[in-house]
Parts: structure tokens; C-alpha cells; sequence
């Protein structure tokens, strides 16, 4: 025979109360997932109430969308629609039952956390306040669950930014403040891949890198990026109106530039950070995920905030680093360099030859010294012009290096003279035969303004050992050849043999 009704409203009884006793335990010992509580669930109702499937949404603070936060059972996709009814009704009305499924408001200290959807065949058996006692119970773990996710968005935000600024202090470059910005970005909002470009004066993208890519995508970004202007993109202009980042959930329903990055790094959702400086546009950082589409919270457009601030100073910090690294190399340049040829200068040539000489002296080396000074230049500058004196010695300069070795230095000491240091432990012989060379290289004719013109020089050679033992006799040998040379009419000369304790040479 079947159950009389008292019978049934017995187990109904005692189902139900045995649930608020199972909940009430699960909460005293742990706070435990909402999948755990909905399993708890369905083992009490599903007897009682028919129960068969269940979802329970979390109320985004947000934009006030309800996301899944778990489901027990194969849950009707359209659970999330029955569950949005219960905001069409006050917040202290009874649950809404929509067939057989009931929407649950989920609430706790007068502030909505989510929604309970519960599918069966029989949940109108289901007592007011044990209905209470569940919404309760669910409302407080959502609660729980949304402050522990708060406070471990706040640590990786905070240790992300840090970080952030740590490396970025580090930066040597632009273009490595990129890179490391880029990197970054993409651990911050843990997205499998992520890009970065950034904007010249001109407002055109003239550096682009990404990190999580493959080699077709890094060239594809340069070749339909670079040159490109950065306000042409739709992504730039939607950040331009929000002033802000731009955060896409899902890219099919979202204006990208044909080539740009979201196309390129065939990403399914992204996050586009705008890098804005108080002198103008600096860049954009993106990030994003190729496999599936993605929802962006408020949590994560206020980190995207935080990445745009801290992202600009480090690129700005490390471009005025460059700039002065590049005003100090400058600087060091015309100090040890002529300013017309861009040949060094006798300080250089001195600094390094010190360096060459005590390194022949340890290692039983040599080291050749060319000194030289061009016939004819006075003739030149007095009737073509010292506009013309100024091209020649260009041109001069620019001979030499051709005819020397890598290893070799070629500087201007002034006016019309030049030295040529050869290292590389040369022999005289060696010696002798670069500068015959030499000479007659430069005694080519040369086409100053259309003209021609034609010059000859006077060359000394000397050579540590067996000129000289240090770099000043190495200078009076040579000094002493090449004069020598220019009484005779030109050429190449060679030093004398130095008989002198201090190394100069014998006359």
C-alpha cells in the first residue's frame, strides 16, 4: 500500500529539517564551495521536493550581471533567465516559481549576493523557512568567497604593480621598459598572450613586441604595425572616448584594426591599456586569451587603471634615461672625437695607445705608429677655399679607414695631420707597406664641388720595438720620419733606431 499523506508530510518533515542540520554542520566546520552545499542540497530535496538539478548565480557589484558560480546536475541553460526574475519583484517577496524551477533571492545584511535556481517536480513541498535557512547559508559562503577573492585580487594587484615598478626602475631602454611592461601585463591579468607598441612624436607605432608568441605573429605585428598611425585604430579611438582601458570580453562584438594585435594574436577576448604621458601618447599594452571569450570585472578595469599609470612612468622613466645615456655617450664622443671627420682625436688615439704599448711590453709585442701630414693642403683652403680644405679632410679621413685594419686606429691630431696606430704586433716591414699605401691612396685625385683636386703626403713609420720603448719616444720616431719625409719632397720615411736609455730617436 503507499504512504498516507500524514506519512509523507512526516518524511517531508524530517527531510527538511535534517537539511537545515546538515548545512548548519558544513558551515560550523569549513566555509565549503557552493558546488559542496548544492550536493547537500540536492541529498535532502530531491526526495522530498523532487529536486533534480540546481544553479546558483553570484551578482556581479559591477555592472549587475549574473555569473555562474556553480550547479548541481544537468541545470537548464536558461536557468540564468528564471533567475534574473527575481529582481522583477520587491527583495523580501517569496521566492518566484516559473514551472517547475524557483528562483531564490540570495541575500544577507540587506545586500543581494546571487540567485538559487532549483529545478523538481515538487518544490512547492519546500518549507518557507527552511527556503530562509538556504538563501541564508548561500548568501553568507558568496559573501565569504567574494571577500577571500577580493583580498587575493588586492595581493596580486599590489605585488603586481610592485614588481612592476621594482623591474621597471631597471630599464635600460624604451624598448626594454616595452618588453618588461608587456610581460607584466599579461601575469597581471594571467591572459595567455600579450602585446605592446609604442608611439614616436609623430603619433605612428614605431616599436612593437609581444610575449607568448610565435615567430609568424612577432613578424606579422612589425610588418602591418610599424609605421602605422596609432589613432587609426578603432581600439585607440574607444579608449580615447573612455579615457581608459578598453576591455573586450568578447572580440566578435568589438571594431579591431585589420592587421592590429587582436587580430594578429587571434585573440578571442582582450584588455587594451592606453599609456598616456603628460607630453602625449606614449603607447598601448594588450592582453588576451585566443581560446575562449572572458568576463572582465570591475576589479580588473581598476588594475588595468593602475597598469596604465605605473606603465606610462616606467616607459617615460626609462626614455629619459636613454636620453641622457644617449647625451653622455654624445658628450663622450666629441670629447675623444673630431668634430669634422668623426675620426678620433689625440686624446683618444693617446689613451689608447697607452693601453696598446703596455700590453706589447708584457706580452713581448709590437705596436706601429704612421704619422702623417698632407703636401699641397695650404694650396687648397688659399685658392679653392676652406670650405674645400674641410671637404678634403673628409675625404681623407674616410681613405685611411678603408686602408687599414679593424684593430687599427685612424685619428686626426689637427689641421692637416693624422696618426694611425696599428696594433696587432706589426713588423716594420708590415709597417712600411700600409703606409706606402696609403700614400698612394691619397695621392688619387679627389672631386671637391665638381672639381678636381690633388694633394700628396708625407709619412713616418715607427715601431716599439726597435724604435722605440714607450709612447712618447713612439711619438718623437714618428714625428721625426715624417718630417724628414716632407724636406725630401714626401713619401714614406722610417724612423731611426732609438740608442737613448728614455727611447728617443738617435740623430
Amino acid at each position: 500500500m503507499g504512504s498516507t499523506a500524514t506519512e509523507l508530510a512526516t518524511i517531508v518533515l524530517d527531510d527538511q529539517a535534517r537539511l537545515h542540520h546538515d548545512l548548519t554542520e558544513a558551515m560550523t566546520r569549513d566555509i565549503p564551495s557552493v558546488a559542496h552545499m548544492l550536493s547537500i542540497i540536492a541529498s535532502r530535496l530531491s526526495g522530498s521536493c523532487g529536486m533534480r538539478s540546481a544553479s546558483v548565480f553570484a551578482l556581479e557589484p559591477d555592472d549587475g550581471r549574473l555569473l555562474l558560480e556553480a550547479k548541481y546536475a544537468d541545470a537548464a541553460a536558461d536557468d540564468v533567465t528564471v533567475a534574473g526574475r527575481v529582481f522583477r519583484v520587491s527583495a523580501a517577496a517569496p521566492p518566484v516559481q516559473h514551472g517547475d524551477r524557483m528562483a531564490i533571492r540570495l541575500r544577507i545584511g540587506g545586500q543581494t549576493l546571487g540567485v538559487l535556481v532549483l529545478t523538481g517536480t515538487a518544490m512547492t513541498e519546500l518549507r518557507t523557512n527552511v527556503t530562509s535557512m538556504i538563501a541564508l547559508q548561500l548568501a553568507s559562503t558568496l559573501q565569504v568567497l567574494a571577500a577571500e577573492r577580493h583580498h587575493q585580487y588586492v595581493t596580486h594587484a599590489n605585488s603586481t604593480i610592485r614588481r612592476l615598478f621594482e623591474e621597471g626602475t631597471s630599464a635600460t631602454s624604451v624598448e626594454d621598459a616595452g618588453r618588461l611592461l608587456a610581460k607584466a601585463t599579461g601575469e597581471a591579468f594571467r591572459t595567455e598572450r600579450a602585446a605592446l607598441h609604442l608611439i614616436g612624436p609623430d603619433g605612428r607605432i614605431r616599436y612593437a613586441a609581444g610575449v607568448g608568441l610565435t615567430e609568424q605573429m612577432t613578424a606579422e605585428i612589425a610588418g602591418s604595425l610599424l609605421g602605422k598611425v596609432a589613432a587609426d585604430s578603432p581600439a585607440w579611438q574607444a579608449m580615447q572616448l573612455l579615457n581608459g582601458p578598453l576591455l573586450v570580453g568578447d572580440v566578435t562584438r568589438a571594431e579591431v584594426r585589420p592587421g592590429g594585435f587582436a587580430e594578429t594574436l587571434q585573440l578571442s577576448s582582450f584588455i587594451a591599456i592606453p599609456l598616456m604621458s603628460a607630453s602625449g601618447p606614449v603607447g598601448v599594452v594588450m592582453c588576451g586569451d585566443s581560446g575562449t571569450t572572458r568576463h572582465w570585472t570591475g576589479r580588473d578595469r581598476s588594475l588595468a587603471q593602475q597598469v596604465a599609470m605605473e606603465g606610462t612612468l616606467i616607459v617615460d622613466s626609462a626614455r629619459l634615461r636613454q636620453a641622457e645615456r644617449q647625451h653622455v655617450a654624445e658628450l663622450t664622443r666629441q670629447a675623444y672625437h673630431d668634430g669634422l671627420t668623426g675620426l678620433p682625436n689625440r686624446s683618444h688615439l693617446l689613451e689608447r695607445a697607452e693601453r696598446e704599448v703596455v700590453a706589447a711590453l708584457t706580452n713581448s709585442g709590437s705596436l706601429g705608429l704612421l704619422l702623417l701630414d698632407l703636401d699641397g693642403f695650404k694650396r687648397v683652403n688659399d685658392t679653392v677655399g676652406h670650405h674645400a680644405g674641410d671637404a678634403l679632410l673628409h675625404q681623407v679621413g674616410r681613405r685611411l679607414q678603408a686602408e687599414v685594419r679593424d684593430h687599427d686606429i685612424v685619428a686626426r691630431l689637427g689641421g692637416d695631420e693624422f696618426a694611425i696606430l696599428l696594433a696587432g704586433n706589426p713588423d716594420l716591414t708590415a709597417a712600411t707597406a700600409i703606409a706606402a699605401r696609403i700614400h698612394a691612396r691619397l695621392s688619387e685625385p679627389y672631386d671637391i664641388d665638381g672639381g678636381v683636386i690633388r694633394v700628396g703626403a708625407s709619412i713616418g713609420v715607427a715601431l716599439l720595438p726597435p724604435h722605440a720603448n714607450n709612447m712618447p719616444s713612439l711619438m718623437r720616431g714618428a714625428d721625426a720620419a715624417m718630417y724628414l719625409a716632407k724636406r725630401q719632397g714626401g713619401g714614406v720615411r722610417t724612423a731611426s733606431t732609438s740608442t737613448e736609455p728614455g727611447g728617443g730617436p738617435s740623430h
